[in-house]
């Protein structure tokens, strides 16, 4: 295990500016269709229920829910699916106004998610001509970007161009602009061509990025050109020290995760308990905890706590966006944990 360090604050000055967006994503808009039939394989689940998805979205949706100014930067279809998504970020209150309407005829990205178990869950990804791929520089708000705390990227919007050449423009953005920059790594392999041209992007975008969480298999992808054989954790947090990263969280599933500090330190949090009912959605409910967290000026600590209180919630529930809970349920979640009032899948 790491050394523990010491309770502190991450601080930015970026993070106490007076700004109109707390924060703002850019990326995947897509569709979720969650089975409803639980603990049957998807050759024999017949009906689904329709959601908003999308890492970067459902993360914006969390952070809007916890009370936050947000807003997003992407493309949608000009279809039913399309003004579905912007109807739904509209009525959570986030400002659309930098989402695209694509003309080209390119569809929205489905996901079609099988609940096998609790434990045994899957996606299958409808992602040809996606719209949210064809995002163009041109269409990115820099006036948006100049406005938010934070803007959060994910590795998806990195598969192809021209949705890479925007998500760059806004890191050029955010730069010039004082924004904290927070990546989500979220590597989907099937949309990217190979491992080699996967890896060489991360790490670009990587090195501008001040936060940057991910999964330890997600790093291991990064390091395709590292020497690393041990996945040190600690060797791969203090590669990102060296360029813009001031915070660096490696999430090792049940097994919790570790964020490690500029100065050396590392910090654990405890996790909580769950009746799970689906596992993805937990790293999307987990991020927009903690980044809450650090927006509000919280302990690490307390913000990793946060953020496992939050996924706790998500994966008990069978949506991952409508799931996103609010401030007072993470609040009475922890509470009731701690009561002993809710316990782990027996």
């Amino acid at each position: 295990m790491p050394t523990q360090g010491r309770r502190k604050r991450w601080e930015s000055s970026s993070l106490t500016r007076l700004k109109k967006t707390d924060f703002a994503a850019i990326g995947r808009l897509c569709i979720d269709l969650n089975a409803n039939e639980i603990n049957r394989p998807m050759e024999e689940t017949l009906t689904f229920t329709k959601y908003v998805g999308g890492s970067p979205a459902n993360i914006c949706i969390g952070m809007s829910r916890l009370g936050l100014a947000t807003g997003f930067i992407g493309k949608v279809a000009d279809d039913q699916m399309g003004r579905f998504i912007a109807q739904y970020l509209a009525k959570e209150g986030i400002d659309a106004s930098s989402v695209s309407i694509d003309r080209t005829g390119a569809t929205t990205g489905l996901a079609f998610t099988e609940i096998k178990s609790p434990t045994d869950c899957s996606i299958l990804m409808y992602r040809d001509n996606a719209a949210d791929l064809l995002l163009a520089p041109d269409e990115v708000s820099e006036a948006l970007v100049a406005d938010a705390k934070m803007l959060l990227i994910s590795g998806t919007a990195l598969a192809a161009s021209p949705s890479r050449e925007a998500v760059f423009l806004a890191l050029d953005y955010a730069k010039r602009h004082g924004a904290v920059i927070a990546f989500d790594l979220d590597y989907r392999p099937y949309t990217w061509r190979s491992e080699q041209e996967t890896a060489v992007y991360y790490n670009l975008a990587a090195e501008k990025c001040d936060i940057i969480l991910g999964t330890r298999e997600e790093f291991d992808m990064m390091e395709r050109f590292e020497r690393n054989p041990e996945r040190d954790d600690r060797v791969t947090a203090s590669k990102w020290f060296a360029y813009s990263a001031q915070l660096v969280v490696i999430k090792h599933g049940k097994e919790g995760s570790v964020a490690y500090t500029k100065d050396g330190a590392s910090h654990t949090a405890r996790s909580f308990p769950a009746k799970v009912v689906k596992t993805f959605g937990a790293g999307d409910s987990y991020a927009a905890g903690f980044l809450y967290g650090l927006l509000q000026g919280w302990e690490v600590e307390r913000c990793m706590e946060f953020g496992s209180a939050a996924a706790c919630i998500v994966i008990s529930s069978h949506s991952c966006s409508d799931a996103m809970p609010t401030t007072g349920a993470v609040h009475d979640y922890i509470e009731r944990c701690n009561r002993g009032e809710i316990t782990a899948n027996s």
